[in-house]
């Protein structure tokens, strides 16, 4: 379906129109059930009020203070990492070219446990957890470049990269005394506790920051998935626009990693679960985004309800379903 806007005109397909339409919906209901329920239970008109500034006291604080800023986190976080791993399999033309894999995530860890290492507050840590996810890119994307950037080159040289970035990590943890080992690996695991809205804040500026970067290379990022030297022969100037994705994916994964830590399978299953529910031929940015956020609030709703009296961190869930997940690609599709 094609739908002109005075000089322009875009292409909307109805189905991934309807699934990014009902992802939407299922966010909002996870939510409202994450907010709504717990020890105390929060009637969503009680909702609306403690987020208008009229309700109770112990409902603002219950909303306002401890449930709104962590569901928040984990809807931005949760599309973050969708919509980078999104672009990277977008760019490799691999289910598994996600952050997770191509070691990115993994250089966000490095950065973080240095961070803790060294003492650092959890500002600190979260800078690190930045810096360290852009450095090993900028190495990674270096290392894979020959007359431009291949994507199973650049999927070859992150797993290497992870790896060697694992065995810095674990050669930290060892080293460390023991407080600081217990505080990174309770971070490496990934949570959404004690988040508030200083968390939130930022992650959401890097989405309104990022999110028109991602729409202006959507389209040539389509065109670039049928090969390099078709989409030059549609016009599409390849090595700029894949460096654009990988800044934009980059900054996507640093941001969300260093509000939550560095949450595994996210950013695998999401854009692969969209791709299957939208029918479509390539990676959808913003079904995956969505996915995203779905996929990692109503695991921290597990985490934290179906699991009680017991509170995993989030990064526990989404390892589990992550895992099953990877299993079942790699047997449906013969890596």
């Amino acid at each position: 379906m094609n739908v002109r806007l005075g000089p322009w005109s875009m292409r909307l397909a109805p189905r991934s129109l309807a699934v990014t339409a009902l992802l939407l919906l299922i966010a909002c209901a996870v939510a409202v059930a994450a907010i709504s329920t717990g020890e105390f239970t929060v009637p969503v008109p009680d909702i609306l009020a403690a987020l208008a500034g009229e309700g109770t006291p112990v409902a603002e604080l219950i909303v306002n203070k401890l449930r709104a800023p962590r569901v928040a986190t984990g809807l931005l976080v949760g599309a973050a990492f969708g919509l980078s791993g999104a672009i990277f399999q977008s760019l490799t033309r691999n289910a598994l070219g996600s952050p997770d894999f191509i070691g990115f995530t993994a250089g966000a860890s490095t950065g973080g446990i240095l961070a803790v290492v060294a003492g650092g507050s959890a500002a600190v840590i979260a800078g690190g957890a930045l810096a360290g996810c852009v450095i090993t890119a900028v190495l990674v994307y270096a290392l894979s470049y020959r007359r431009g950037v291949q994507g199973y080159r650049l999927v070859l040289v992150g797993i290497g990269a992870n790896a060697l970035l694992l065995a810095a990590n674990s050669y930290l943890l060892t080293r460390s005394n023991i407080y600081d080992a217990a505080t990174a690996a309770a971070w490496l695991t990934g949570s959404l506790s004690g988040r508030g809205w200083d968390h939130a804040i930022p992650v959401a500026v890097a989405l309104a920051l990022l999110l028109p970067l991602c729409a202006y290379v959507a389209r040539p990022l389509r065109m670039i998935e049928m090969g390099d030297d078709a989409a030059r022969a549609m016009g599409i100037r390849v090595e700029p626009v894949r460096a654009v994705a990988i800044v934009a994916g980059v900054l996507l994964c640093g941001v969300a990693t260093a509000a939550a830590g560095p949450v595994m399978f996210v950013a695998l299953a999401s854009p692969q679960l969209a791709r299957r529910l939208t029918r479509s031929p390539g990676v959808t940015l913003a079904s995956s985004a969505l996915m995203g956020a779905v996929l990692l609030t109503a695991s921290d709703l597990i985490a934290q309800r179906l699991l009680a009296p017991v509170q995993l961190p989030v990064g526990v869930v989404t390892a589990a379903i992550g895992g099953a997940y990877l299993a079942f690609l790699l047997r449906k599709d013969r890596y």
